[in-house]
């Protein structure tokens, strides 16, 4: 009965890494890890897997934003129940770079792109599959993708080893009815295939996206601790754990992690909801306007950030 359930992958250190810089201590992530375990998570995102050489300013990030195998065994030293994965990004990992799973400590690889990068993200999956790993393909900012595009995509898809493929919300800008729709075209589409969801909350609509594809069957819910991630942040993992009915998940432990580490570091980096990343989610557009308003002495001039993004006639010059 469990394996028909669905899972819970939580990803607070890979997208959470995006609000800090992956500033993550190891006393935390070994916290962290221990805590989802005890919680009944499946999966703990660690981090990215992208190679350094590939990307710049890798020296200014966290060791979070490449994992080193050695590294991750010090921080790990012992597996638990809940396994490990890490994500990849076409054009920034050398394969190489990336062990058989019998020599690493992750179990999951995932492999981002957007539609039309499918073909790329394919033979990366192909790679990974053959090395051991369990694999998944996460389609970016589906908002943004035309309907023959994703089709096309789809197709490719259709008849490669990966495990699940993943409808992702990037713009935090879908509706219940069009994550429904996303979910039915890609059931029609990949027959074969596990579905994952992975949603932000630029319009408060993570939460009730993500229960609303595991009601419709989809098997991988991703979601991370206190909401960290990204601008507007993801679908919690405490809400998760609290109202999925699967009796192995246990909320105390997602507290006592959020209660000894994640109110502080709220205090410090600013994460989740709020009228920026909702303007950007309702215009579905990147949040990056946003995350940048934020960073500036403007940050609470909603009026004018929405005045720039909606009328032509008013940009960033001409309001100085």
């Amino acid at each position: 009965m469990s394996d028909n359930l669905p899972k819970i992958l939580d990803c607070t250190i890979r997208d959470g890494g995006l609000v800090n810089n992956w500033d993550f201590s190891e006393e935390f992530v070994r916290n962290l890890y221990e805590g989802l375990n005890e919680a009944g998570v499946d999966y703990m995102e660690i981090g990215y897997k992208n190679s350094p050489k590939l990307l710049k300013g890798a020296d200014e990030a966290g060791p979070w934003r490449f994992l080193n195998d050695d590294f991750l065994k010090k921080v790990i030293p012992q597996k638990l129940n809940t396994k490990l994965s890490a994500l990849v990004d076409i054009g920034r990992v050398d394969e190489n770079d990336i062990l058989p799973r019998s020599e690493s400590m992750l179990d999951l690889i995932r492999v981002a792109c957007y539609a039309r990068d499918v073909d790329k993200a394919i033979r990366l999956v192909e790679i990974f599959h053959e090395r051991g790993y369990e694999t998944t393909l996460n389609i970016m900012a589906l908002s943004n993708v035309m309907e023959n595009e994703l089709t096309e995509a789809l197709e490719q898809i259709k008849d490669c080893p990966v495990d699940v493929v993943y409808i992702v919300d990037s713009f935090g800008s879908l509706n219940n009815s069009e994550i429904e729709y996303f979910i039915e075209k890609f059931k029609k589409l990949l027959p074969n295939k596990k579905l994952g969801i992975h949603a932000h909350n630029n319009m408060q609509l993570a939460f009730s996206n993500t229960l609303l594809a595991a009601e419709k069957g989809v098997a991988y819910l991703d979601s991370s601790v206190y909401g960290m991630g990204r601008a507007a942040g993801n679908c919690n993992t405490e809400l998760l754990v609290a109202n999925l009915k699967n009796p192995k998940y246990k909320l105390r432990p997602v507290l006592d992690i959020i209660e000894r580490f994640m109110v502080e570091m709220r205090e410090n980096w600013e994460w989740g909801y709020n009228i920026p990343y909702m303007i950007t989610g309702t215009l579905d557009e990147h949040p990056r306007t946003a995350m940048a308003l934020r960073g500036s002495a403007d940050k609470d001039k909603y009026v004018d950030f929405y005045d720039q993004l909606t009328l032509p006639e008013v940009s960033p010059q001409a309001k100085k």
